[in-house]
Order: C-alpha cells, then sequence, then structure tokens
C-alpha cells in the first residue's frame, strides 16, 4: 500500500516516542493497529462487492446472449418445419393418386303401414 522502508519506520516510531510518550505509545499503537485492520476489511468487502457486480454483470449478458440465441433458434427451426410443411403439402398434392368412388346400391326400406 504505502512504500515504506525500515529506516523510515524506524523514524516514525522515534517521533511518536518523543511526541506520544512511552506511557501512551502502546495503546495508541493498538488503536493504530485495529484502526488499520478496520480499514482493511473495509476495502476488502468493496473489492469483494464490486467484483461480485462486474460478475454479476457478465452473467446477465451471458444470459441476454443465450436468450437471444434460443430465440433465433426457435424461430428456425419453425421457419424449417414451416418450409417441410409447404413442401410435404405440394409433394401430397402433386402425387397424390385420384381414386373414384364405385356408387353404391342404396336398398330401399319399405315404408310401415298403418292399420286402421
Amino acid at each position: 500500500m504505502f512504500d515504506v522502508s525500515f529506516s523510515e519506520l524506524v523514524v516514525i516510531a522515534v517521533v511518536a516516542l518523543i511526541v506520544i510518550g512511552p506511557e501512551k505509545l502502546p495503546k495508541v499503537a493498538r488503536t493504530l493497529g485495529a484502526l488499520m485492520g478496520r480499514m482493511q476489511r473495509y476495502m476488502t468487502d468493496i473489492k469483494e462487492e464490486v467484483n461480485r457486480e462486474v460478475r454479476f454483470q457478465e452473467l446477465q449478458q451471458l444470459q441476454q446472449e443465450i436468450q437471444a440465441t434460443v430465440v433465433q433458434t426457435q424461430a428456425n427451426i419453425q421457419h424449417q418445419a414451416h418450409t417441410i410443411n409447404q413442401e410435404l403439402d405440394f409433394q401430397g398434392t402433386a402425387t397424390q393418386p385420384v381414386i373414384k368412388k364405385k356408387p353404391t346400391a342404396r336398398k330401399k326400406i319399405p315404408a310401415k303401414v298403418k292399420s286402421s
């Protein structure tokens, strides 16, 4: 995060010892350590949230691409099925033999006579 060498850390520690004093220095160091830890966790959480959002957007884009592909594939399949049906209908009417039915003789059923 920071480019601080060991000699710079020693200078910071000596200045802190002189300014803060030897009695309060351990408590201040603990507090600074805790604050640095919180800050690092906060930064880690922010990075994870940003990565999660980026992954979510990528997944949404992938989902849209897949849905577009599915719609296009369905349209192609329906078009091909329609074309095949038209070809089959055309071939069926062109090659279908004409069958004439023979007239059938109908039997006359005698009417019932009412008796009076």
